[in-house]
């Protein structure tokens, strides 16, 4: 019998695929849902994801989903899968997901209001940015970070760090694909041996990253081609090792 950590990609939609998951199924919710905060107007928000994330033109990678609400909509939504994220994890279990600065504050209501208890906010520092004359640079994204419920530091984890620095990755497959090796410290927040859930998996990278460290990992994607080119991801670089 293998010893390989197990991987799934399902395609649906978060909302209908976490209420199908038992109690405590999982050890930790790592996740980079839609942040729905790009463009200042509804009418630019509105607009397809390749043309608000991307100046490739007709090169960029594929639209996805779920990215068009305003702020109330958006909390309302991630409230939601929040709490259907909380019935599915273990006592104690770490959630971390990732915002950008205009979701922040809607981010942080959302985890409390699902039930996890907030604990705090790591930094993405991509380094890379567009400067701006007499402007801070916008080249960080945030990780809220929480459990569910007490959480001992007695854990067999190691102490992370509060900022991450790595650039964006190159010839990216998804508009907004983290770097695998930022996914791969950050899932280290697990116990070893535990089961990682991802509900918005994107091209995979969360589910990859888990599965390199030795974790289990289910990912959910709504977006046909993303979940289809997550589970060929997946296969040509773990099932083929």
């Amino acid at each position: 019998m293998s010893d390989k950590p197990r991987w799934e990609i399902i395609h649906g939609d978060s909302l209908t695929v976490l209420e199908s998951f038992p109690p405590g199924a999982f050890d930790a919710v790592i996740t980079d849902p839609p942040y729905a905060s790009g463009g200042r107007t509804q009418a630019e928000k509105s607009k397809a994801t390749a043309k608000k994330y991307s100046s490739m033109g007709g090169n960029a990678p594929p639209d996805f989903d779920g990215d068009a609400k305003d702020q109330r909509s958006w909390t309302r939504w991630a409230a939601e899968w929040l709490y259907l994220a909380r019935r599915a994890a273990k006592p104690g279990a770490p959630v971390c997901m990732f915002i950008d600065w205009r979701q922040l504050p809607c981010a942080s209501d959302a985890l409390q209001w699902a039930g996890w208890i907030w604990r705090g906010i790591a930094v993405w520092d991509k380094g890379n940015s567009r400067p701006q004359k007499g402007r801070f640079r916008q080249q960080a994204e945030y990780i809220v970070w929480g459990s569910n419920g007490d959480m001992p530091v007695s854990r067999p984890v190691p102490c992370l760090p509060g900022v991450f620095k790595y650039g964006n990755p190159q010839n990216r497959i998804h508009l907004t694909e983290k770097p695998l090796q930022l996914m791969q410290d950050l899932v280290k927040i697990t116990e070893p041996g535990g089961h990682i859930l991802d509900p918005f998996a994107g091209s995979g990278t969360t589910v990859l990253a888990a599965v390199k460290e030795g974790y289990d990992a289910t990912g959910i994607e709504v977006t046909d081609v993303y979940a289809d080119l997550a589970k060929k991801r997946l296969e040509s670089e773990l099932d083929a090792a």
